[in-house]
């Protein structure tokens, strides 16, 4: 197995497994045990290495936290082809994993596109889940009533995704550095993503078809297809839902959020105002204190610049 995460950056507590799901080898970071299942979904171009700051904190609070690469990232299974990676098949691996598990009870916990998959197994009931926690993607018909031209303008990339071989081309250049490079350059407090936390990124990025898998992900959700599940983005949601959002997303507004309460009927939102899209490792302290609090069944903090989070 490629190692892609070096032993200094591993917390000890810890470890990497290799779980079989939905006919697919998914290489997992796990961290405590029980019955209760906290499901940790990273997103692009991320990896598992993600939630190295949040699993610990899932087991103290009695959960078997779970971070998979998803199909295509690190050592799990790469299918080729774009129709490996529609979002039927993304929903299954979540099912997958959740089966394997032999819990009793599921947490989703969700970013980027991590999220677009959670919000979907929510909608369509795929398993039942005791809370749903998502940062920095908007409920699929919350973002269609906020789209507009300047969500457009951020979302540009989506499009040129979708061209064949030339995105791969420039994001590999140089071993996938610009890959490496990504977080830092958009993040808000950089300090949060230094050199060696970049190279984790670039050399998941770098493995051969990695970039061709991560990228199919965009390519298969906007292409014909079952994609949809015969399911309305309006249905409601009945999952208990946190949205954890870092105000300054560089690819996603605001206002794609606000109209999610009419879509979840058990719905808080929390804004971290001056925090980026990478919001669970550029401010993993607050983060977490919301998560806890939401997990927990207590008041779920504010956040602010100047008092790192008031309502405990």
């Amino acid at each position: 197995m490629l190692e892609i995460v070096p032993q200094a950056l591993r917390n000890i507590r810890i470890r990497s497994e290799l779980i079989s799901a939905n006919g697919l080898q998914f290489e997992v970071d796990v961290c405590g045990s029980g019955q209760r299942l906290a499901l940790c979904l990273h997103g692009f171009p991320e990896h598992s290495f993600s939630w190295r700051l949040q699993l610990p904190m899932l087991a103290d609070l009695g959960f078997k936290a779970w971070a998979p690469n998803l199909r295509g990232y690190g050592n799990t299974t790469r299918p080729e082809g774009m129709e490996a990676y529609r979002m039927d098949e993304l929903i299954e691996d979540v099912a997958g994993l959740i089966e394997a598990s032999g819990c009793k009870e599921t947490v989703l916990i969700a970013h980027d596109w991590g999220a677009v998959i959670a919000w979907q197994f929510a909608l369509r009931k795929r398993l039942p889940l005791a809370k749903l926690i998502i940062c920095n993607v908007p409920h699929p018909q919350a973002m269609s009533d906020a789209f507009g031209w300047q969500q457009l303008k951020k979302s540009w990339y989506v499009l040129f995704f979708q061209i064949p071989k030339l995105p791969e081309m420039l994001l590999g250049k140089d071993g996938a550095a610009a890959i490496g490079r990504m977080m830092r350059d958009t993040a808000v407090d950089k300090s949060k993503f230094p050199a060696e936390v970049g190279e984790v990124y670039r050399r998941n990025a770098a493995a051969p078809g990695a970039l061709t898998a991560m990228l199919n992900y965009y390519r298969g959700l906007l292409r014909p297809g079952k994609n949809n599940g015969n399911v309305s983005p309006k249905t409601l949601i009945d999952t208990p839902t946190l949205m954890v959002w870092g105000e300054d997303d560089v690819a996603l507004s605001k206002s794609t959020t606000l109209t999610t309460h009419r879509y979840v009927n058990n719905f808080t939102v929390r804004y971290l105002k001056g925090v980026s899209h990478w919001v669970q490792q550029e401010q993993p302290e607050a983060v977490n204190a919301m998560m806890s609090a939401f997990l927990t069944d207590q008041p779920v903090p504010e956040y602010s610049k100047n008092q790192l989070w008031q309502g405990t």
